[in-house]
């Protein structure tokens, strides 16, 4: 019998992305890895769970997001540490199920057992794919939970006496333990089974990005962890609520998906110092350009060039959710802002974190508003960025997981060799071979 582990907050940080990419680049002596291999090495000492990979498919979409390919440059890492976790983001709407099933299957062998999978299905980039318009969200995420179908399937296709050890360690493949699955589908045909050998973790770990609707819904029953933009304790509380009740209708154990928001934290010395600084990067904010910021946040469809920024802006400019074709999550939150009577000058400082969580004060402060979170039971893993910064990385590690870590809040170190295992998620038993044909998962379940 297991003994179940007190519940910890799990941490991650972004390990590529930044400006300093396009730097590398032009530097015939050094290589566009070397900040992510620099920022891997901080991470893993630091004991952090996992670096984060983020993607968009579409040039200066957001500053330098999607400059390397996630899951190339997580392969990379994998080779340079040993115990952190590689989350790697990648679109379920521009990819085979059969491709993703061999490419993370991969991830997870040279990695022994570190592979995650943050899905999303894209807002932008459907020019570069071809001549058609984006998918409507409805759309987009019925191609995504049948590639889970399928990609599940295929992780699973192999029993776990496939593959065993022969005379002299020579591994002895048992072909007929090795099922076909038999997938046919609206999107998709897949006979399989994986021409790839057992997973160390089985799957590898399932992240999903999306808070429509439609997103919520593939949510609560697939992820076992959900990212998701939460700017106030109010929204998390909300989005929590929403998404654990749908996937306690699917049958699944309480208190997942686990929750998983990105902090955008402004750390000072003293308070004084903290709001100092975000003064200083309130002042320093293009406000035409965020006009631009603030339409993006609302759909992308209204113009907002002509309006005065200390005004509120008027409701009426607000698109129906429905005729929305992207992030649509996104469009809510800042929809509401709106309708709380916010001036455009507010709206465009709120677009400088992208509806995410921002907060500022002293690593004690910080610490406290973090805390909040997790005892409310709406924040289970904490996204925080910056570690290649020598002052930011200071006081993140000696500063806010200290005092994390002095609360009990965090672990002190790794408690598995798989990322799996230092998540504290249990996959379900395999389907019966009667069952795997139909290539349906199986929620997740929590230690």
């Amino acid at each position: 019998m297991s003994v179940k582990q007190p519940r910890t907050l799990r941490t991650v940080t972004g390990a590529g992305g930044t400006s300093e990419t396009y730097d590398l680049a032009v530097d015939p002596t050094r290589s566009t890895l070397d900040t992510a291999v620099r920022v891997a090495k901080l991470a893993e000492a630091a004991r952090i769970d996992a670096l984060f990979t983020a993607d968009l498919l579409r040039f200066d979409a957001q500053g330098a997001i999607g400059s390397q390919e996630p899951l190339v440059l997580v392969s990379a890492l994998s080779q340079v540490t040993s115990r952190i976790g590689l989350i790697a983001t990648v679109s379920s709407t521009f990819h085979h199920p059969f491709n993703l099933a061999r490419l993370f299957g991969t991830l997870d062998h040279v990695s022994n057992g570190r592979a995650a999978w943050n899905l999303v299905t894209s807002s932008i980039g459907e020019e570069n794919y071809g001549n058609g318009e984006l998918p409507s969200p409805e759309e987009r995420y019925a191609r995504a939970a049948e590639t889970l179908e399928v990609v599940n399937a295929l992780w699973d296709s192999w029993q776990p006496d496939a593959l065993t050890v022969g005379a002299e360690g020579k591994a002895v493949l048992h072909r007929d333990r090795v099922h076909p699955i038999h997938h046919s589908g609206r999107f998709f045909d897949v006979a399989g089974p994986l021409n790839i050998p057992p997973l160390p973790q089985r799957r590898p770990v399932q992240i999903q990005a999306g808070q429509s609707e439609a997103g919520t819904a593939l949510g609560a029953r697939y992820a076992e962890i959900v990212f998701t933009s939460l700017p106030t304790l109010d929204h998390a509380l909300d989005f929590t609520r929403k998404i654990r009740g749908q996937a306690q209708e699917f049958g699944r154990a309480d208190g997942l998906p686990l929750i998983f928001s990105s902090f955008h934290a402004t750390f000072g010395a003293t308070e004084e110092e903290a709001r100092r600084l975000v003064r200083e990067r309130r002042e320093a904010i293009d406000f035409e350009r965020g006009r631009h910021q603030v339409a993006d946040m609302l759909g992308g469809g209204v113009d907002l060039s002509d309006l005065p920024l200390d005004k509120p802006l008027p409701e009426s400019l607000l698109p129906e959710i429905t005729s929305v074709n992207r992030r649509r999550g996104r469009v809510d939150i800042f929809a509401g802002y709106v309708r709380q009577g916010y001036t455009l000058r507010e709206l465009v400082v709120a677009a400088q974190d992208t509806g995410h969580w921002a907060a500022s004060g002293t690593p004690e402060q910080l610490a406290d508003a973090v805390e909040e979170r997790f005892r409310a039971g709406v924040l289970d893993v904490i996204s925080l960025s910056g570690l290649a910064d020598p002052r930011q990385h200071d006081f993140i590690v000696n500063g806010l997981l200290h005092e994390l870590r002095r609360r009990k809040i965090v672990a002190p170190d790794y408690t598995g060799t798989t990322l799996r295992e230092n998540l504290g998620l249990e996959l379900p038993p395999r389907p019966s071979r009667a069952d795997a044909g139909a290539a349906v998962p199986h929620p997740t379940t929590r230690r």
